[in-house]
């Protein structure tokens, strides 16, 4: 028997925009599921109807998420996904998931596929969680006892003990994500395919369902994981393929692509971006942004920032919730991921820890000798009073610090570290260490 779990050969997906596919809603996504189980249940490989390229004609409008995708994983291998957002890696997962079919190629699946690609997926919001679990182990073929065996698992892990016979329409996003999570990790599909769900997590349980996969991926299962994070990718993952404009560019070990992929994300990006004028824009119905941009103090985006320049990270956005419960951190890192401080609005010293509801504009202000010479990536979290991650924006701005030393030592050398504060030093001759006791006293 072949050790090959996912075979994919020159998938491509087109979509007609401002036309609906027939596949756009959860019912309808349920039913084909229900349906390829329902038909094949244990079936090794699946063909998808495959289509000659001249059979597919091109209309006007066409938009092509996926371009002739094909790749191999193996029994047993933990494979990232990694590129932009639009880049075609949930339409990918919904492919191989049997949520939608593809417009040309086909691909083939060994084993049972357990999928957590959006929070809520896979569940009847009249059942119960109870229902629920029961519900999504049939869909996998399980028996009753086999559910029975790991329900008391999967109920400790997503944390809703009190809430079980609840249904699950009245469940929180964040409630329906842990218990989506872990009906997927634990109900012992062959292959477990998640998207980037984790995100609108607390911190907490991230850190939990990162452990859960690793535990998953040990166990000798196939795990496809779509993230923005790349030190997850890293840590999880032993190859990754990079996805851009819905065609495969890199495929390797996982290090390597990450690094590439980072590096090329950070020449691009840019020190002012604008969502303005699209009303999907950048977010969810929680927390959108509207725009953000980081720049001198009292100057524009366009000015060179320098180490001893003040910088503004200046961020406008839209909040669907109650006022003082949202608030908003910034990481600096470098390009390979080392985070080099955070900050949080909800720590400021002065002003309000928390966003108002609806628009608002806010600016962190970042002091002058502060950030190290070279290349700095800001990246964005919205969380909500308890640690619920709402909403995440990896590599959101780019920013290039230019050195700006007065040089009187004749050091022309980038100082180590990845910040470089002016910190207050005293010196003075030993009979006048007075100095120090007068500072020890303040």
């Amino acid at each position: 028997m072949s050790d090959v779990a996912i075979r994919v050969e020159n998938l491509s997906k087109r979509y007609r925009r401002g036309i609906p596919t027939g596949n756009d809603r959860l019912s309808e996504a349920m039913s084909n599921l229900g349906r390829a189980f329902l038909h094949a249940p244990r079936q090794l490989w699946r063909r998808s109807a495959q289509l000659p390229s001249a059979a597919v004609p091109e209309r006007s409008g066409d938009f092509w998420a996926l371009q002739d995708v094909s790749f191999e994983v193996k029994s047993g291998e933990v494979v990232g996904i990694i590129g932009r957002n639009g880049a075609g890696k949930s339409t990918l997962l919904k492919i191989l998931s049997r949520i939608t079919e593809p417009t040309r190629g086909r691909f083939g699946l060994a084993g049972r596929v357990g999928s957590l690609l959006e929070v809520g997926t896979g569940f009847h919001t009249e059942l119960t969680g109870r229902e629920n679990i029961f519900l999504n182990g049939s869909l996998l073929g399980m028996s009753r006892a086999e559910v029975l065996q790991k329900f008391d698992e999967i109920a400790a892990f997503a944390e809703i003990d009190d809430f079980l016979d609840t249904p699950v329409k009245r469940y929180s996003s964040g409630m329906q994500m842990r218990l989506g999570f872990a009906v997927a990790a634990h109900l012992q599909p062959e292959i477990l395919i998640v998207d980037e769900v984790l995100a609108v997590g607390d911190l907490e349980f991230q850190k939990k369902c990162l452990g859960k996969m690793d535990e998953v991926a040990k166990g000798g299962r196939t795990v496809l994981l779509v993230s923005h994070n790349m030190t997850a990718v890293r840590q999880l993952c032993r190859v990754c393929l990079w996805l851009e404009s819905g065609r495969l560019k890199r495929s390797g070990p996982a290090e390597k692509v990450c690094r590439d992929y980072v590096s090329a994300e950070t020449s691009t990006a840019s020190r002012s971006r604008s969502w303005d004028a699209d009303p999907a824009g950048m977010g969810n119905q929680l927390f959108r942004l509207v725009s953000a941009a980081v720049m001198p103090a009292n100057g524009t985006s366009e000015d060179p920032i320098t180490t001893r320049t003040p910088v503004w990270v200046e961020l406008e956005c839209e909040t669907a919730t109650r006022p003082d419960s949202v608030t908003v951190t910034l990481l600096f890192s470098l390009p390979d991921g080392t985070v080099a401080f955070g900050t949080s609005l909800s720590e400021s010293p002065v002003g309000e820890p928390f966003l108002p509801a609806g628009r608002c504009r806010c600016v962190c202000e970042v002091p002058a000798n502060l950030l190290n010479a070279g290349e700095l990536v800001v990246s964005l979290f919205a969380v909500r009073v308890g640690g619920e991650v709402l909403f995440k924006c990896d590599n959101l701005l780019r920013l290039m610090v230019h050195d700006e030393s007065d040089r009187r030592f004749g050091w022309y050398g980038r100082r180590v570290g990845v910040v470089r504060p002016q910190l207050v030093w005293h010196a003075a001759a030993s009979q006048s260490c007075r100095i120090l006791e007068g500072l020890t006293n303040e």
